[in-house]
């Protein structure tokens, strides 16, 4: 896991997130990951899929390039 990576895209979706004003708890129910599995997602700790990305960006009416550095 490239940690650096995984650090970057978890910020932008948290970024991308509290711009929407959607709490961590919306975002989760909305895309269909538990809230702690998204929790871990923001903080970097896991590598996202493409899919859980493109969910993810999808619910935030986000382009899924913007989530990516």
């Amino acid at each position: 896991m490239n940690t650096e990576l995984a650090l970057s895209i978890g910020s932008k979706i948290r970024e991308a997130r509290k711009n929407k004003s959607i709490s961590q708890e919306q975002l989760a129910l909305l895309t269909i990951i538990d809230r702690s599995y998204l929790g871990r997602i923001e903080r970097g700790e896991v590598s996202v899929t493409v899919e859980k990305l493109a969910q993810i960006a999808h619910v935030l009416n986000v382009d899924i390039k913007s989530l990516i550095p």
